[in-house]
């Protein structure tokens, strides 16, 4: 398992979440990733999943 980091943002810049999620692998952090950022709501905010050595795993302006 590994960490992956998830950030989103308003266009403001006021942070919305800064979380730590876990996945088995960067497959599984890509469509469990996007399920979870569907689910609170800020898929259309600007957001990033980056996996622990900083690949960028999703992201969105």
């Amino acid at each position: 398992m590994e960490n992956y980091r998830f950030t989103a943002f308003e266009k403001t810049g006021e942070t919305l979440f800064d979380e730590t999620w876990t996945f088995e692998n960067d497959e599984a952090a890509k469509l469990n990733g996007q399920q979870q950022i569907e689910e609170k709501g800020v898929a259309d905010k600007t957001h990033r999943l980056v996996n622990a050595s900083g690949k960028l795993i999703l992201f969105h302006v």
